[in-house]
């Protein structure tokens, strides 16, 4: 690991060593179902949302039961509804048919859900089975471009860069870390390099 890196992780661990996931969950479905809905959406919206739409079905069995429209009507604050609620009904009902009830423990499954791609895979993998994964949203992806950590060309390149500047082990806590410490010091607008721990000694 560069010093650099180093560094970089020794402050986040220090600014952040306990890392709640942010979206409130019970399992890996309910977790699956709020990552889906927070695409393009604060985790604050979403965690106001999703009581309401698991007091209705929080479980595949019972969310395929429901009507895509009323789906829709629930998590219309989320923004993206029309996209998000077929989703959410057509993952539903794969999990029951293929996978017996039961979320899949493998990127190739997740991935294969209708409505998931591989940053929700991999938050899926890393936060709910444990295994390591660097899920990369588009704030990670601008705080590891403005930190020199990666040259930032796409998401995908900046998680294979971020997968290689720091070990394995701590990906999943990483992932955290860097969004909580985006939000308090690193925001996309007015921000002020000379006030945030990282940025004054490694912004570009």
């Amino acid at each position: 690991m560069s010093p650099k890196a180093a560094d970089i992780q020794r402050i986040l661990e220090e600014l952040y060593p306990e890392v709640p996931i942010p979206l409130q969950h019970k399992d890996a479905y309910t977790l699956l179902v709020a990552v889906v809905l927070s695409a393009q959406c604060t985790d604050e919206r979403v965690n106001q949302i999703t009581p309401l739409l698991f007091a209705r079905a929080d479980n595949p069995y019972d969310m395929a039961k429901l009507e895509v429209e009323e789906i829709k009507e629930i998590i219309k604050p989320c923004g993206l509804s029309p996209a998000k609620s077929k989703g959410i009904s057509g993952l539903s009902k794969i999990i029951v048919e293929k996978h017996g009830g039961r979320v899949p423990e493998s990127f190739e499954a997740l991935e294969a859900l209708p409505g998931v791609g591989h940053k929700t895979a991999s938050v899926v993998m890393s936060q709910a089975f444990g295994h390591p994964a660097f899920p990369v949203d588009t704030h990670i992806h601008r705080l590891a471009t403005r930190w020199g950590l990666s040259s930032g060309k796409s998401v995908e390149q900046t998680e294979k860069d971020l997968k290689a500047a720091f070990p394995e082990s701590s990906w999943n806590r990483l992932h955290l870390q860097i969004i909580f410490f985006g939000r308090q010091y690193c925001p996309a607008r007015n921000h002020k390099p000379e006030l945030c721990p990282i940025c004054s000694k490694y912004g570009v």
